[in-house]
């Protein structure tokens, strides 16, 4: 399984339902089914992917985040997922609002903006970076809103979102001690965990 899911992994209580969005081809779902007993759906809209998913026999549905969760009721899943996506739909806090009213908790993974490495290339070359994690130039890129770990936790704030846990990792989802201590300026990744403000949970792991 790919690295970054293997963490999430962790953070899915076995036998829970999981909304997972923009699925991809599946695999999350496959295993969390395969060895936690968990049941739920996937959202894709890539027809490469939904026939992967239908071929590992997970759940999905053919749906445009970005036109929001109306078809789902409220509290009906444990958790809801949604990893390297926020960037690219056009209305972050609104995706987020819709996660936390059909979930108790949210799992959502997005690349830094705020890494060293944007940062220099940025100072360096004048433009906007390029590499092979981002490989994409500004005009074409499906990424229309990058931030950094400093304004997603800021946005967190201003829903008024928990954050319970998270993680600052490099585009192969290691964590050190380094993105421990500067998590906005070494992490490539962040991983988090979130909930609504009626969880009382408040711990965090980085």
């Amino acid at each position: 399984m790919r690295a970054d899911l293997e963490i999430i992994q962790d953070w899915i209580p076995a036998g829970s339902r999981v909304l997972d969005l923009g699925c991809g081809d599946g695999e999350l779902l496959a295993w969390l089914r395969d060895h936690k007993q968990v049941t739920g759906y996937g959202l894709e809209i890539d027809p490469d992917n939904i026939a992967q998913c239908i071929g590992k026999g997970v759940n999905v549905i053919e749906q445009d985040l970005d036109k929001g969760l109306g078809n789902f009721a409220s509290n009906s899943f444990d958790v809801v997922v949604m990893t390297q996506a926020l960037q690219a739909v056009h209305y972050p806090d609104r995706i987020l609002e819709e996660m936390l009213r059909v979930g108790r908790q949210c799992i959502i993974t997005f690349p830094n903006f705020g890494h060293w490495r944007c940062r220099w290339y940025l100072a360096r070359n004048g433009r906007m970076p390029v590499s092979e994690f981002l490989p994409y130039t500004w005009y074409n890129t499906p990424n229309i809103h990058f931030c950094t770990f400093k304004d997603f936790e800021a946005m967190c704030r201003d829903m008024k979102m928990k954050v319970l846990d998270r993680l600052a990792v490099d585009h192969e989802h290691r964590h050190n001690l380094g993105s421990r201590l500067w998590p906005n300026l070494l992490g490539e990744i962040g991983i988090y965990r979130v909930s609504g403000p009626s969880v009382l949970e408040s711990r965090i792991a980085i």
